[in-house]
Parts: C-alpha cells; structure tokens; sequence
C-alpha cells in the first residue's frame, strides 16, 4: 500500500478547501493541524490557488514536516505539471483524467482520479490507480460502495461531497468499506471562513475524527 494511502486511510479523514486569500489559507491550515490532521488536500479552484498552494508548501517545509500537502481539482496534465513542479504530495481529479495519470506516472506520483462508474474506475485501475475519488459522493451514496467494492479488491475508496459530520452518515460509509471520507463544505464552511473563526474548525475536525475513531472501533 503507497505510503499516502495509508497514511489517508489511517486518518479516515481528507479535509480539502480553497481560499483567495493566502493568510486565511494559512489559518485553515493551522486549525486542521491543530486538530491534529497530517493529510491535507488543498483544491485548484480559482486564480490563486498556484499561488496559495507554494504559500502553504513553503510553511509546511518550515513548521509542519510531518504534513502531507495534495492538490485536488486537478483537471489536465499542464496543471499537474505545475503543481509537482511547486512540491505537491499528490494530486487529485475530479474525474478519470488519463494525461493527468500519464503525468502522475511520469513524475512517480501518486494520483487518485475521480469516478462515477464501474467504468471508470475500471478504466482508473488499468492506469494502475490504487485509490478511488468517488465523486460526487452524495449521488452515489454508500449502496455504490457496497455494490462495486467486491469487483475491486484492490482499490481504496474515498467519498467526497456526499460526507457530513455527523455519526449515521459517517457510519453508513464506513460500514460500505470506504478508506476514508473527503469533506469540503461541511468541514470548513463559507460562514466559519468569512467570520475568521478557525477555533471552529479545529473543534469540528476533532470531532469528525473521534467520530471516525469510535465507528472503527465498533465495527
């Protein structure tokens, strides 16, 4: 198993967020490693988020060795290019990208593409992909996993935008198999960023994470 892989799975918990604003990136960031996170997935979703990302990379190397930095919403191969040039750990996609997985391969990096179908994640484990976006996550539900997850026993799958912070919810994907869930939104909201009020995050992802601990621990 790739060694990020295990360290998401162990987690059970990839938080993923974007913000134009590089100090308010930096303060997410702080809040998630205080609540003791060690995965990250910063997202590629606006002008500066080439910018933000080398922000965040630059401090990870100084304060947080022990930080696993990705990059999310990587939808063609100049954007992988760019972003393993600026130290990315990994990149995710929100669907089956092949020139992406060629550049992944390239470079020796560990790549999780996005799928919908058996199709694609066939397609996905072809590429050689070992870990599974599934996405988006609140169509397909936790019945998809449980459906598909015995035709690919060498897959890992991870949920995003279908995840809440709550216990039935979190329950019912990890009773489905899944590795681990992504959460945007529902992790780091529009509210809590507009209000600055980090402490908030660092409390929810607590939360989340003992959450995922007592349901492992139960099952």
């Amino acid at each position: 198993m790739h060694s990020i892989l295990q360290k998401i799975k162990t987690q059970g918990l990839l938080p993923l967020y974007f913000h134009p604003d590089p100090a308010v990136c930096e303060a997410v960031m702080r809040a998630l490693y205080e609540a003791g996170i060690r995965v990250v997935e910063f997202t590629n979703r606006g002008e500066q988020a080439l910018e933000n990302f080398a922000h965040l990379r630059h401090i990870r190397d100084r304060e947080w060795k022990d930080l696993t930095l990705g990059i999310g919403t990587i939808k063609t191969g100049e954007q992988a290019r760019h972003y393993i040039a600026e130290g990315a750990d990994f990149l995710i996609s929100p669907g089956f990208v092949p020139e992406v997985g060629a550049v992944a391969a390239q470079h020796n990096q560990f790549w999780v593409p996005g799928c919908m179908t058996p199709t694609e994640i066939i397609a996905a484990e072809n590429m050689g992909a070992t870990f599974v976006k599934l996405f988006p996550g609140n169509l397909l539900g936790p019945a998809f996993v449980s459906a598909v997850r015995e035709l690919f026993p060498g897959l890992a799958f991870m949920p995003t935008g279908g995840a809440e912070p709550e216990r039935a919810n979190l329950e019912a994907w990890f009773k489905a198999g899944v590795a681990g869930v992504g959460m945007g939104s529902r992790l780091i909201s529009a509210a809590v960023l507009q209000e600055k009020a980090y402490a908030k995050i660092t409390e929810q992802t607590r939360m989340v994470l003992e959450l995922i601990r007592e349901i492992r621990a139960a099952r």
